[in-house]
């Protein structure tokens, strides 16, 4: 395992060092739409991540948000985030990271995330307790939900934004506070390391989660992942501390 985790550790902190050579500098856009921006950085990350991982380990698959490469016939799946929160690094926001997972048969393994403006580096292992900068950190222990910080993020679809709306509007009568940050992978870190007590999202992708839902369960959390009865290539996830009653049902 600790192969997997310097393998991964190497591979986004070299992409890190890539994005904030870049930060704030002049961006080739590849593609704009409404409600998302995708740069010819995101797809250059993603291929420098990959060459690390596949140099490690040639007979692993790539997932990424960027495309496939690899054996995509090995039980070995690498899921890979290059930039999550595009935006954020576009608009100069300094709020983004790289997000790596490691999945074998499915299943999370091995997870890194990145934070390269402040240097902060979160990794587990299945078995063992999450750890920033190598530390051992873990969720919230706080148990009022007037207490609480939570993030709740909106996709971007029309249909997503009315389902996201009145979920935000509860929450935000409940919660101390209610924060939509751009990055889902940052969020999930964050509960994984107390910061915010839950994540919350009607529409992910796979690359936006796998990384950060070892971490958050890794550090004594809870998430659950369900596919959109719409569309099963998107996911829903909640992801808590577990020490409070976030109240969705009521």
């Amino acid at each position: 395992m600790n192969d997997y985790l310097s393998a991964a550790t190497q591979a986004a902190r070299t992409a890190g060092a890539l994005l904030k050579e870049h930060f704030e500098k002049e961006l080739t856009v590849n593609e704009v739409d409404l409600h998302d921006i995708k740069l010819e950085l995101d797809v250059r990350s993603q291929e420098l991540i990959t060459s690390i991982l596949l140099e490690a380990f040639p007979q692993h698959a790539i997932l990424g948000e960027e495309g496939i490469a690899g054996n995509q016939e090995s039980p070995y799946q690498w899921i890979v985030d290059p930039i999550d929160g595009t935006v954020n690094f576009f608009y100069g926001i300094p709020h983004f990271c790289i997000s790596i997972a490691l999945h074998h048969e499915g299943k999370a393994i091995a997870a890194v995330i990145y934070d390269p403006m402040r240097d902060e580096l979160w990794e587990a292992a299945k078995g063992e307790a999450t750890r920033l900068n190598g530390k051992p950190c873990k969720v919230s222990a706080r148990t009022k939900i007037g207490d609480a910080v939570v993030s709740v993020g909106f996709a971007k679809s029309s249909s997503t934004i009315r389902t996201g709306l009145p979920l935000f509007e509860k929450m935000i009568y409940k919660v101390r506070k209610c924060r939509l940050m751009g990055s889902a992978a940052l969020d999930l870190a964050y509960v994984a390391s107390g910061r915010l007590d839950a994540y919350i999202e009607s529409t992910v992708n796979l690359w936006d989660i796998a990384a950060g839902r070892l971490l958050v369960e890794a550090a004594g959390g809870s998430v659950e992942v369900t596919p959109r009865e719409d569309d099963p290539r998107k996911l829903s996830i909640v992801a808590t501390s577990g020490a409070m009653d976030l109240g969705l049902d009521d």
